[in-house]
Formats: structure tokens, sequence, C-alpha cells
């Protein structure tokens, strides 16, 4: 079996997606921390691009729901970073 560079795309995703989770669980990385969300996010988007070529529908939802959860944590953390900074000065 010939993998293409969407494939690995997507590879990379499930390793970053993987790897956020694991570090979560080994307490490396923080739920509500920036970096899990990024990890996240970017992994997810990741996937998504490589469906460009075997679209699979729950695949996707699945993947866009992960990139919109990521989103929202990343929000909160940088809305809480500026609001614990507007309250310092």
């Amino acid at each position: 079996m010939r993998y293409g560079v969407l494939d690995v795309v997507g590879i990379a995703g499930v390793v970053l997606l993987v790897i956020a989770y694991l570090l979560l669980q080994i307490n490396k990385l923080k739920s509500s921390g920036l970096p899990y969300s990024f990890l996240n996010l970017i992994g997810a988007s990741l996937i998504i691009v490589s469906l460009v070529v075997d679209f699979n529908l729950s695949a996707f939802l699945m993947e866009a729901f992960w990139v919109l959860i990521s989103l929202i944590g990343i929000f909160r953390h940088l809305r809480g970073t500026m609001l614990r900074t507007d309250t310092r000065l």
C-alpha cells in the first residue's frame, strides 16, 4: 500500500492528538492549558486536511467538533490571561 502526502498529514494529526492525551494523562499538561488545546487544534486540523482525498463524514464531524472545542479552550485561556493582566494594572 502506498501512502500519499495527505495520508502522512493525517497520521501526524493522529500522533499529535495521542501525544496530547498521553501528556494529559501523565500530568505533563493541564487540560485548561494552552499547549493542550493547541495540540488538539493542530492535530484535528491535520486530520481534516487528510480527509480531502478520502472523505468520511463521521470522521470529518468528529474532527470539526474537536477543532471547535479546542478553539473554545484557547479562547477561555487567553481571556483568563487577559483578565488576570487587567486586574494587576
